[in-house]
């Protein structure tokens, strides 16, 4: 019996990339719906920040991911200026419906070989070894636009709160270091249901801290 999941990502996250190179280890019966959404907006409804708008967070990030993609043999650069604006490239995933392949290829481009991710002449280059042709004119497409928004506020409603996450049976796993969590669950899901699972989940606040973005 197939399964499904909704894989949502953005390509300014190297832990995106990261996780994609592992959907080799994923069941042969799962079918998973590649989603692009937009990082910045999951941030802004959930009032949160992101790892690169911490600086000490930030080359934290590069250099674990630098690491983590050296410890599995995957090429890893990252590329010239970061974070970027992923709109274009993001649209040009969703103009592609999310084909494997192409995303596969887009991340290569960004985050195995180390090119802009969004400068006209770098994605322009992307576009033609992906086969499409006037993609300006393709991601300024209303519809496009409309289906990366549509794809973004599906993910809030999902309680996605970052990327990458995998979302399977009303259940959200965040990051590349859940994969083995994630497998986990789709190998036996019950203990993920049950006892400790469920109180973990409804767990009361005892102190809040003050509110402030400084």
């Amino acid at each position: 019996m197939t399964r499904h999941a909704d894989w949502y990502f953005d390509v300014v996250s190297p832990y995106a990339y990261l996780q994609f190179t592992t959907f080799d280890r994923l069941p042969n019966d799962l079918q998973i719906r590649i989603k692009p959404v937009l990082f910045a907006g999951l941030l802004s409804a959930w009032d949160n920040m992101g790892p690169a708008e911490i600086p000490a967070k930030r080359s934290q990030t590069y250099r674990y991911c630098h690491w983590q993609a050296g410890k599995r043999g995957i090429p890893f650069k990252t590329p010239p200026r970061h974070p970027f604006n992923p709109l274009a490239v993001l649209r040009l995933a969703v103009a592609l419906e999310g084909d494997a392949a192409s995303v596969g290829a887009i991340f290569h481009h960004i985050w195995g070989t180390g090119n802009d991710g969004q400068g006209p002449e770098s994605l322009g280059a992307l576009a033609a070894s992906l086969g499409v042709d006037d993609w300006q004119a393709r991601i300024n497409d209303p519809a496009i636009k409309q289906q990366l928004r549509a794809n973004t506020d599906e993910a809030v409603a999902a309680g996605v709160f970052g990327v990458p996450t995998f979302a399977i049976d009303g259940e959200i796993f965040w990051g590349d270091d859940v994969t083995e969590m994630l497998l986990d669950y789709l190998d036996n899901p019950e203990p993920f249901r049950h006892g400790e699972w469920g109180r973990l989940g409804d767990l009361p606040v005892a102190a809040q801290r003050r509110q402030s973005r400084l």
